[in-house]
């Protein structure tokens, strides 16, 4: 988001907030991480951890000063150092209090029903707790083909649990999943399992803790599994400048209730 892009007419405002990297804050509006929230209060949410960097401290403020929602509550679990996507889940252990939570992208929007999908979700035996995700079809997820192979596909057993997942895989991994694979949009539905599966896996070739292998640790080592949500619906996705105009005019009239 920090990229330069000279194609890309931003608003003042934009230009500042995509400067500093902060993408949830980016204004359409509002702040784009608005309508996730007032996206996950209207799936029946009632309280929400933001995962934040030690340098985030305008995210706070906005949510505890200027915005002060009614629907849900909002807390904050701070990322000390950007080691990956495992670490940021770590960082939230506390208040998930060893119970199922959902994770999401703060830079996409979810359909609704997703979410209501995912949230319903429950344990299946001999597992106390449930843990789910949702597979969004490539053909109606309304993300450009060369944009999605950055993402994972997955694929599914008969009876509806993830099978395997690969992140960004190559065009042959592309085509063993099939003509219209599920993508995963890192829409989760945790269980408490998966913080020693983070605090296990070893840093990616990027230097990274990735969610994806502790993923993968908790159902080949755990034994978990991860029941699969399918969606048709389409996801906002809020990666680069360029998407900001287009981000804005789909959100453009929709209403925020937090």
């Amino acid at each position: 988001m920090r990229r330069a892009d000279t194609a890309v007419k931003l608003a003042p405002a934009q230009e500042a907030v995509a400067d500093q990297g902060v993408k949830a804050m980016i204004p359409m509006g509002r702040p784009f991480l608005d309508y996730v929230l007032s996206g996950l209060a209207d799936a029946g949410c009632t309280a929400v951890c933001l995962v934040i960097g030690p340098e985030h401290g305008s995210v706070r403020e906005y949510y505890q000063g200027t915005v002060r929602p009614s629907r849900l509550s909002v807390s904050f679990a701070v990322q000390e150092r950007p080691l990956g996507t495992a670490d940021a889940v770590l960082a939230a252990e506390q208040f998930a209090a060893g119970e199922s939570v959902l994770v999401l992208n703060s830079d996409n929007l979810y359909p609704r029903s997703a979410l209501e999908d995912l949230a319903s979700l429950r344990p299946c035996a001999p597992a106390r707790h449930a843990a789910g995700l949702v597979g969004f079809h490539r053909s109606t997820l309304g993300i450009p083909a060369e944009r999605i192979r950055s993402f994972a596909l997955i694929s599914v057993t008969p009876d509806g649990f993830l099978d395997r997942i690969v992140e960004k895989p190559d065009e042959v991994q592309s085509r063993s999943f099939g003509a219209d694979p599920l993508v995963s949009m890192n829409a989760w539905l945790l269980p408490p399992t998966i913080y020693g599966a983070c605090r296990l896996v070893s840093p990616s070739p990027r230097g990274e803790l990735e969610l994806q292998d502790a993923i993968r640790y908790a159902v080949e080592q755990l034994g978990e599994r991860f029941q699969v949500a399918e969606s048709e619906e389409p996801v906002l996705d809020l990666s680069s400048r360029a998407d900001i105009p287009a981000v804005a005019a789909a959100l453009r009239g929709v209403e925020v209730r937090l």
